[in-house]
């Protein structure tokens, strides 16, 4: 019912940005909660911040707190992650997933999920 596609990452320097984009499917996206998690290998999937279907809540795991930023432009069907200030532990491949609960934070299942792009901070 719902594509999300990723796109913005690569290798940046550790104290660099980046601003990854989740690019989506459907005239009614706009009511999707949408998060952003990612993946480091050997651990487990985490999420790092989420927003509201009108951008009102938004949620971020501690580590990220002060640097990373999450956005939607639901008239372009596309929700942002801006992250500053990258550090090597942000190395993982991230995801972004849509549901139409409104729930912002940990809890929850989220339905629909993107293919994940690869971000790789050096030190």
């Amino acid at each position: 019912q719902v594509q999300l596609v990723e796109s913005g990452g690569g290798l940046v320097q550790a104290g660099g940005s980046l601003r990854l984009s989740c690019a989506a499917s459907g005239r009614t996206f706009s009511a999707y909660a949408v998060g952003w998690f990612r993946q480091a290998p050997g651990k487990e999937r985490e999420i790092v911040a989420a927003i509201s279907w009108n951008g009102g809540s938004t949620y971020y795991v501690d580590s990220v707190k002060g640097r990373f930023t999450i956005s939607r432009d639901n008239a372009k069907r596309t929700v942002y992650l801006q992250m500053n200030s990258l550090k090597p532990e942000d190395t993982a491949v991230y995801y972004c997933a849509a549901r139409r609960l409104q729930l912002i934070g940990p809890g929850g299942t989220y339905d629909y999920w993107g293919q994940g792009t690869q971000i790789t901070v050096s030190s």
